[in-house]
């Protein structure tokens, strides 16, 4: 696989990048797809478009936030200006995550709608949209693995690498799939979706990070693996005591 190049196409002399593309056309449909999803989980359909119009910015700011805080010595220090510069790449689909959640959080409480049953509907979709942003590294040429000579290998300058954004969006297109399906047949109380997609995402996120050449550090560890832990341990934490709290109203509803 050789990347074509960062630009799309050009309008009106300003370089469109395959990069923002991809992270724009994602977003749109997961967010219409949670749109007309949204009454499953007794969410507003409204209500989406009114959230997403605080995601987007936030899952920019979020996720370039995290990669200049972890990159500020080796990349910005000597100028601060290049913090403006995304269409280049460098967003950290941690930070944004991160903040996108926190965000959303106090928009429910404002709209008042279930923060949990809106985090399970976009949950389900939110790999979609990573499956598709991926892409964006691919033709940037970047977050790419070590060398090696598979069929599928990602050729840069007539080197092979890993595609590690091949395995990623692979993985995130089936686990959105597998949590859709999920969500439509066997979800059994709040929460369960977020609480898998974190699991799940992590895992792969582990692994495939180990590949990566370059990875964001703590010190002499990859962050992206250290955060996927803790993620998938609060992941796990969080369904065991939603699954047994659930659990306790059924029982208490049999009872009355």
């Amino acid at each position: 696989m050789v990347s074509p190049g960062r630009v799309a196409f050009t309008l009106f002399g300003l370089d469109v990048m395959w990069y923002g593309l991809l992270i724009g056309c994602g977003f749109l449909i997961a967010t219409l797809i949670s749109y007309k999803r949204a009454p499953l989980h007794q969410v507003k359909p409204d209500f989406i478009l009114d959230l997403v119009i605080w995601m987007i910015p936030s899952a920019i700011i979020g996720a370039r936030a995290y990669y200049v805080i972890f990159e500020w010595k080796n990349r910005f220090a000597d100028d601060w200006t290049k913090i403006f510069d995304i269409r280049s790449g460098g967003l950290a689909i941690h930070g944004g995550l991160i903040l996108c959640f926190t965000v959303g959080y106090f928009i429910c409480r404002h709209y008042k709608q279930s923060y949990i049953r809106t985090a399970d509907l976009v949950a389900s979709v939110i790999p979609l949209a990573q499956a598709m942003g991926r892409w964006g590294n691919f033709f940037n040429e970047e977050a790419h693995g070590g060398p090696t000579d598979l069929p599928w290998a990602q050729i840069i300058d007539g080197v092979g690498y890993h595609p590690t954004f091949l395995y990623e969006s692979l993985w995130c297109l089936a686990l959105c799939i597998f949590l859709l399906w999920f969500d439509n047949h066997r979800r059994s109380f709040d929460g369960q979706i977020i609480c898998l997609y974190a699991m799940l995402y992590s895992v792969e996120r582990f692994f495939v990070e180990g590949l990566r050449t370059d990875s964001l550090m703590i010190g002499f560890l990859r962050q992206a693996q250290v955060i996927s832990l803790g993620i998938f341990i609060g992941g796990l934490v969080l369904y065991v005591i939603l699954k047994k709290k659930s659990k306790n109203i059924e029982e208490i509803d049999k009872e009355i």
